[in-house]
């Protein structure tokens, strides 16, 4: 089963612009997410997908694959369809090209379980929060799942409400991580906004109101998603300690 990982890398970004071509510890940042996903175990084939001829220049420079897909498509989700049409995906993964710190470990575990489970049309990742401050914060989305780990609900606010704190299963934050059955993907960009994607702002809300079904598999890594020059200066931070580990 043929795997692909498409890194949607748009130029304009309303608080960040050309964040994905910044500087990061001497490569550009869409060069470190690139590195990370194709060391991920499972994938076959890596490409950026970028409606800009700079992103794509810089992608080739690094020599990565860039893919050109429309500049008015309406979000990554339909920016990562366009780029894998035509290249013989069942699997599609959706590797946000924000993300420098990202595990290749993340993107196999989504890998495996997408070519093991053909019945599952779409999958993602959580990761255990133990800081208030993220669980209180609307910067963080949330999950809640099933016993089997199916998405219940995705959101901004604290879910679950901790009646009686130091009970229930505690929360997870989301990780924007996606992987789908190519054929789902191809379904699930003709769905328009939902009023529940429309009232938190996010996508995979549009998922659940269709009757459609997220696993959401726990991992033990985090990432830090780059949307200022300040969560750059952070993510450099990291690397240089890892750097020196």
């Amino acid at each position: 089963m043929k795997v692909i990982a498409v890194i949607p890398a748009r130029y304009g970004s309303t608080r960040f612009p050309a964040k994905v071509l910044a500087p990061l510890a001497g490569k550009p940042l869409i060069q470190h997410v690139w590195d990370r996903t194709r060391r991920a175990a499972g994938v076959d084939r890596v490409v950026v997908a970028t409606d800009d001829e700079r992103v794509a220049a810089a992608v080739k420079g690094f020599g990565g694959e860039a893919v050109m897909t429309p500049a008015a498509l309406p979000s990554g989700t339909d920016r990562v369809a366009c780029a894998a049409r035509g290249l013989g995906a069942q699997v599609v993964i959706n590797v946000q090209g924000d993300e420098p710190l990202m595990e290749p470990a993340m993107v196999a575990q989504l890998a495996a379980l997408m070519t093991g489970h053909p019945e599952i049309p779409m999958a993602t990742l959580k990761h255990r929060l133990t800081d208030a401050r993220e669980t209180a914060s609307p910067h963080v989305v949330k999950v809640v799942t099933d016993a089997q780990g199916w998405a219940l609900y995705f959101s901004r606010a604290g879910i679950p409400y901790a009646r009686n704190p130091g009970q229930g299963p505690g929360w997870a934050k989301h990780l924007g991580i996606y992987a789908y059955q190519a054929a789902f993907l191809e379904t699930l960009v003709t769905w328009p906004p939902s009023p529940l994607e429309q009232a938190e702002g996010l996508e995979q809300l549009r998922v659940l109101e269709h009757g459609a079904r997220i696993m959401v598999l726990e991992t033990p890594h985090d990432t830090i998603g780059v949307d200022t020059p300040e969560d750059l200066a952070r993510v450099e931070a990291r690397l240089r300690q890892e750097a020196h580990a």
